[in-house]
């Protein structure tokens, strides 16, 4: 696997042999070839006659034999360049060329149209295939988009070097733009974001900028003020639509090719001489820039320079401020941040955090490992000359948005107010330490805005870089993949330990769980036993009252009965012989004229009492316990003997 620098010098090679400016699709080649670059250039180059030779496998393939003068760039490059290919001289082998397929998405307005095509064809060829789609004649239709200039309809493809998958956009100078009948489309346009591709005349250099379109077309000649220093009343203008006459119009109502629209402008030498090219041209698109002009043609009589003049009305022209000065509340400051910022370069812009840095932190660090992200802190200040175009053509260019979106947490803070500045500058130092805070103290206003790279550490978080404004969509990509990598290398590590920290917390909660349910378990069976325990103990105690109680009963009962009649007695005697359930045998006499509940309470003595016992006659068997106890044993015919049996009750 190549280093970082090995990639980095890959990826340079690569754009010069190929002529690929879009960093994310050369790393997207190079990511499909494994990082190998003859690979990568014979997959995107079509393959003709000669041999390319690579330095980094020592291996001769087929491919494109460049000569001196066959790539600028090559051509270009000095002896002590870090180039991986060497020219050599073509191989007399011929080798057949398979066709190569090209797609090429092309944009018309709101509409987007998918074109597959083999190199061979034509740049004509994709304008008939428009033609039928969008039902625009090829005489009015403008096909721009393409890398090289001196491009006609008779243009082969396979001439461009073009790579794969091709972005271009259709333009309709000499067709009216569509008119919105309902106030729901003009809405609808408002809402949208143009592109304003503006080249300078005079400098031949071309700048992408996003607006809304609610914005007007002097926010829009403000702000190239703020890229050329060519105040507002000097600005000569061409490309707007005819429909747009009055500065104060948005972009939306002025007629202006969506999604693209190409603009130039220039210095106009002189008020009189631009009136006079003004009265030449009048049949032109040409609108010459009033606004301000009148009030100020003869500020150069009273010692005023013009820069001067202008920048102080840039200021006082401008929006409301980004963030309001001694915001009390983070959140609060943040919601502004992001609303002016939406007005300013349209909705397509990173997700700002809205809540304190302290929060942010939290956010990013302090979760599972595997959802934790970078954090990217943005510091915007509104009187850099790098500010509109670091927001319009990189923060908002949609790549970028898409990496931040998915791999970092992108927090905000304005420091145009020098109190804003002195919090922020608070709050580096106490996140940070001094050293970041003495490094952004520093920073001079024109190099802002600055984009610091933030990795969370176990005690403390790293500044992993500070990237400028004076940057490139490009290198601002690079240097946020380079820091991916460097997390990413962190996040496995800390994943790996936080595996295995649950893994022995897992554990050690096993264990404890099956110790509790042990102790559970001990516990119910201790006082299941001591229940068991405690009913036995109950159940004795009762058993051993009611043994009392019928002991206390008989006990009565014995001492209360008639002392038992002598043998010798003169009176009538019975003598009553009665039978246990257990085969024993008790015999008594009684008086004949002893009641019958006289004999019951001597049964119940013996144990066996009248509520639990019957006592039956033999002959004629009968229940005696069932006869009035009030009458005397004479009466019950129990007289003058007589044998009885008891008998449990069911």
């Amino acid at each position: 696997m190549a280093s970082n620098m090995d990639r980095e010098m890959i990826l340079a090679d690569f754009q010069a042999c190929t002529g690929i400016e879009n960093i994310d699709e050369a790393i997207t080649l190079l990511e499909q070839n494994n990082w190998d670059l003859v690979a990568a250039i014979n997959g995107v180059i079509p393959q003709e006659n000669g041999i390319l030779q690579s330095e980094y496998g020592g291996e001769t393939l087929q491919g494109p034999a460049y000569g001196p003068t066959s790539h600028p760039t090559a051509s270009s490059s000095t002896p002590s360049s870090s180039s991986a290919f060497r020219h050599v001289v073509p191989s007399r082998q011929i080798v057949e060329r398979q066709p190569r397929m090209l797609d090429f998405r092309v944009e018309y307005r709101d509409r987007n149209v998918d074109v597959v095509l083999e190199d061979s064809c034509t740049v004509g060829e994709i304008k008939h295939i428009l033609e039928n789609e969008l039902q625009i004649p090829v005489s009015k239709m403008l096909l721009k988009g393409w890398k090289t200039g001196d491009i006609d309809d008779s243009t082969v493809l396979k001439t461009l070097h073009l790579p794969k998958n091709n972005s271009l956009y259709v333009l309709t100078p000499d067709l009216p733009p569509p008119s919105s009948s309902n106030s729901g489309a003009l809405q609808e346009s408002l809402n949208q974001n143009f592109m304003l591709i503006i080249t300078h005349r005079e400098v031949q250099r071309e700048y992408n900028l996003n607006f809304s379109g609610s914005s007007t077309i002097q926010e829009v000649k403000r702000n190239v003020y703020d890229l050329t220093s060519i105040p507002v009343r000097h600005q000569l203008w061409e490309g707007w639509p005819p429909s747009a006459t009055d500065d104060s119009m948005t972009l939306a109502a002025s007629g202006l090719t969506y999604p693209c629209h190409r603009l130039t402008v220039g210095r106009r030498s002189s008020p009189a001489q631009t009136r006079e090219q003004s009265e030449e041209q009048c049949t032109d698109v040409h609108m010459v820039s009033d606004s301000d002009g009148d009030d100020f043609e003869d500020a150069t009589e009273f010692g005023v320079d013009d820069g001067e003049m202008f920048g102080m009305a840039s200021s006082a022209l401008r929006k409301s401020p980004m963030m309001p000065e001694n915001a009390e509340n983070e959140g609060d400051a943040l919601l502004q941040f992001t609303a002016e910022f939406s007005s300013r370069y349209g909705d397509c812009h990173p997700v700002y955090f809205i809540g304190s840095l302290e929060a942010a932190f939290q956010e990013a660090f302090y979760g599972k490992a595997r959802d934790r992200k970078l954090l990217a802190i943005y510091l915007h200040h509104d009187e850099s000359v790098l500010t509109n175009v670091f927001c319009s053509q990189m923060l908002c260019a949609e790549s970028i948005v898409s990496y931040l979106s998915q791999n970092f947490i992108t927090w905000a803070w304005d420091m145009t107010k020098e109190a804003n500045r002195a919090r922020f500058l608070t709050m580096c130092t106490r996140h940070f330490g001094s050293v970041v805070a003495q490094t952004i103290r520093t920073q001079k206003t024109d190099q802002f805005p600055l984009f610091l790279i933030i990795m969370g550490k176990r005690s403390s978080n790293e500044v992993l870089n500070v990237i400028q404004g004076n940057t490139t969509v490009d290198e601002l990509m690079m240097r946020l993949m380079a820091a991916m990598e460097i997390f990413s290398a962190q996040q496995q590590e800390d994943i790996k330990d936080e595996d295995e920290r649950e893994a022995r917390e897992n554990v050690k909660r096993e264990q404890d769980e099956a110790y509790r349910i042990s102790l559970e378990a001990d516990r119910a069976k201790r006082e299941a036993q001591e229940r068991e325990q405690a009913e036995q103990f109950r159940l004795e105690q009762i058993r051993k009252e009611q043994e009392e109680e019928r002991e206390a009963i008989r006990l009565s009962l014995e001492q209360a009965l008639p002392p038992e009649p002598k043998k010798e007695s003169t009176e009538s005697v019975s003598k009553l012989r009665i039978r246990t359930p257990s085969g024993e045998f008790f015999e008594r006499r009684f008086l004949a004229s002893s009641k019958l509940q006289v004999v019951f309470d001597f049964v119940a003595s013996k144990g066996y009492p009248w509520g639990e016992f019957k006592l039956l006659g033999t002959f004629p068997r009968r229940d005696v316990t069932q006869l009035d106890p009030n009458k005397s044993l004479l009466e019950v015919k129990l007289y003058p003997q007589e044998t009885l049996f008891l008998e449990a009750k069911e």
